[in-house]
């Protein structure tokens, strides 16, 4: 029959097979036949995925090209990619380039998640500094680049951005414009209508913010005022979605200024962050109530955090080594303290220490996660 998946066998066992495919695979096995590429693609499949607990967390990062040591400072800037990492596997994967965009992604771009879609938004043209305003959709499951509806001016960079698989948006607020005055503006990105919605004003102006969405909410933290360049806060505010509306600033909210890029949301919609304690750098896990609980300390070769991302019952960081140029990354599993050395936290929580190949190297710029 037409719309058997594969021939002589049940639908039941036929999906049983098709849902064991790696996700790295989906493009290649979409293109099979118009009965896949429909299978693949509908939310019922990835469902079961999810029901048979073959979904994994996979981390997407916009990471510049390995600068080979002999390369002269005077050429110009290396290459934005796009890249995935499996954090279960080991695995590393290459995206395709983005179609029109010969010198990469543009620079101190952002990147978020939204289901099987990863959206790229705003960031600096690679040769002339320029703020861009381009957004770039990419398909997970077809394996497909395609250009998003421009984001509205003012043009902005250093912004909050997050993305929300429930309301298949992509939330951005604040940043600073070509004259370098901070931002209270915040929009939305409808990445299934391709349009973009204006949102009310923020409370405060707030520049080199950071953007997480949990429990409905698009949480925007830290940041700072025109008028006060790098004096960060330790406030956020709260876009209820629902209500559509602001709630009121939130004070002491971030356990330390200035490290709000390390913040990420797990799967219970806790935060976790970096700060300096009283020996060396540490994580900590939000305990509500404005307590925060040392979580583990940071391996002995990061002497500074520069970000990090969460999935259900993991992190993962990246940070600079002991010359401030190196970077290096590991993984944390939270559920059983599981491996692999490189500097210890508290109660079996250990750092395991990735090792990608060459060729994945780059300094990672942005970063966030997403299952399938």
């Amino acid at each position: 029959m037409e719309d058997e998946l594969l021939p002589r066998l049940p639908q039941e066992m036929a999906c049983e097979c098709l849902i064991r495919v790696p996700f790295h695979a989906f493009p290649t096995v979409r293109a099979v036949c118009k009965n896949w590429m429909h299978h693949l693609e509908s939310p019922c499949f990835h469902r079961l995925r999810k029901a048979a607990g073959l979904a994994r967390p996979v981390v997407a990062l916009v990471q510049l090209e390995s600068i080979p040591p002999q390369q002269q400072p005077s050429l110009p800037p290396p290459v934005c990619r796009l890249s995935l990492f499996e954090p279960t596997t080991g695995a590393w994967t290459s995206l395709p380039p983005t179609p029109g965009r010969p010198h990469g992604l543009p620079l101190s771009c952002r990147l978020a998640a939204v289901g099987r879609e990863l959206v790229v938004v705003g960031g600096l043209d690679r040769l002339s500094w320029a703020f861009t305003e381009d957004v770039h959709v990419f398909d997970v499951v077809s394996g497909v680049w395609r250009r998003g509806a421009p984001m509205p001016g003012p043009r902005r960079s250093s912004f909050a951005c997050a993305g929300s698989e429930e309301r298949r948006m992509v939330f951005v607020a604040g940043g600073h414009d070509e004259r370098k005055n901070a931002l209270r503006s915040t929009l939305a990105y409808d990445v299934a209508a391709d349009a973009w919605v204006r949102l009310p004003d923020m409370a405060l102006e707030r520049d080199e913010c950071r953007g997480l969405f949990a429990r409905g909410a698009f949480r925007v933290l830290g940041g700072f005022p025109t008028a006060a360049q790098l004096q960060f806060s330790r406030t956020a505010e709260a876009f209820d979605v629902a209500a559509w509306r602001w709630g009121d600033v939130e004070e002491g909210k971030l356990a330390e200024a200035g490290h709000q890029r390390t913040c990420v949301v797990g799967g219970d919609g806790r935060m976790c962050m970096c700060r300096q304690g009283e020996e060396k750098m540490e994580v900590l896990l939000e305990e509500g109530d404005g307590a925060w609980r040392p979580l583990a300390h940071l391996p002995g070769d990061v002497k500074a955090s520069l970000q990090m991302v969460a999935w259900e019952g993991g992190l993962m960081l990246w940070g600079a080594r002991d010359n401030g140029r190196a970077q290096v990354a590991y993984t944390m599993d939270l559920k059983g303290g599981g491996g692999g050395g490189g500097g210890g936290g508290g109660k079996g929580l250990m750092w395991r220490k990735v090792e990608p190949p060459k060729r994945f190297t780059g300094y990672a710029q942005t970063a966030c996660c997403f299952e399938m």
